[in-house]
């Protein structure tokens, strides 16, 4: 039998939390043992029951959650689900709390019954992963590593993440050189975050970072993120293109990793580096083993520094990862692949 996950819900509405928690004890593996109007009460309650998990509103009276969550963080290291404003200000806050620890993230619901319907299955999933997450992973230092970088040549690096990968990404690329080729992303990630994701990589890490909007140039040396809501496809001819696509979701996903993977096979065949890190499921694994296939060198990230290990693990338990690495690690061969010269 598992166990019950106990949850509790702070929000400073008295409707959000009702739905919230109907929602939660609608699913037999989630009980929410409270509800807390502030972070204040929260507190009280948090002490009270010793939660698994929190869901957090972000914009509070008497201390907004971004505080509260730091005080978390540095007193009592939980998880914690942020319930995020769907706006650019909201998704900038948000990528706040995922840097200071949060897990994941769901959109506030609507009044609309189907807005609280897509924000179910979300929620329900999220505290699950939630609940089950590396908390240790955020504590390890990802820029230092006990092998040093092994140079690798490429002409094309693609990284794949979903939860946990806002932040391990800008980790395992703090560095990067700007004589690298060309690093496309495919993050699970919602439209309106993903411009604003961009933006935040870009001044985090100092290198130039394109949401792929439409069709563009890949350069050696900058970043290409596929946009929220859109797969990563891409096509050559003077030049090698990426642009967005809006087909079916694969995988659950829109951007899927697979998609991207499977995409960059006819144009770089054995030259891509394909990078898996944390996340939840399996989107990236069948792709990466296709690449790996053609002879072109392939990572998964490892357990001890996944924040989820569900997408680095499943390529490894299919033989497509040929290294499993620490993101200590693969910060340390991302500084060192060179451009293969033509």
């Amino acid at each position: 039998m598992k166990k019950i996950i106990r949850t509790i819900v702070v929000d400073d509405s008295k409707l959000v939390r009702a739905i919230l928690t109907e929602i939660l004890n609608s699913d037999p593996e989630i009980k929410v043992v409270d509800t807390a109007e502030d972070p204040f009460d929260a507190r009280e309650k948090i002490k009270k029951h010793n939660p698994d998990v929190i869901t957090l509103d972000i914009e509070m009276p008497k201390m907004d959650g971004i505080e509260f969550l730091k005080k978390i963080m540095k007193l009592r290291p939980m998880p914690v689900v942020m319930v995020s404003t769907l706006t650019a200000k909201g998704a900038d806050i948000t990528l706040e709390a995922l840097k200071i620890g949060a897990i994941d993230f769901v959109h506030k619901p609507g009044h609309k019954a189907k807005d609280i319907e897509s924000l179910a299955q979300d929620l329900i999933e999220k505290v699950k992963i939630a609940a089950n997450a590396n908390l240790k992973a955020k504590d390890v230092v990802p820029v230092k590593s006990k092998i040093p970088g092994k140079v690798r040549k490429a002409s094309i690096i693609a990284i794949g993440a979903s939860t946990g990968g806002t932040e391990t990404i800008k980790d395992a690329l703090t560095g990067y050189s700007a004589e690298g080729p060309p690093v496309v992303i495919s993050q699970h990630i919602p439209p309106i975050f993903s411009s604003t994701y961009a933006q935040r990589l870009q001044r985090d890490i100092g290198i130039k970072v394109t949401e792929i909007t439409n069709k563009t140039k890949l350069v050696n040396g900058e970043i290409y993120l596929a946009q929220g809501g859109a797969h990563m496809l891409f096509s050559k001819s003077d030049a090698v293109y990426a642009y967005p696509d809006f087909g079916e979701k694969i995988n659950k996903h829109r951007p899927s990793v697979d998609v991207m993977f499977n995409g960059l096979i006819p144009i770089y065949g054995s030259e891509i580096l394909a990078i898996l890190l944390t996340g939840m499921g399996s989107d990236g694994a069948k792709g990466m083993l296709n690449i790996q296939r053609t002879g072109a060198h392939t990572i998964a990230q490892d357990e001890e520094t996944s924040v989820v290990w569900g997408m680095p693990r499943q390529a490894a338990l299919i033989g497509a990862a040929k290294e499993v690495l620490s993101l200590g690690e693969i910060n340390q061969c991302l500084k060192c692949v060179k451009v293969i010269k033509k």
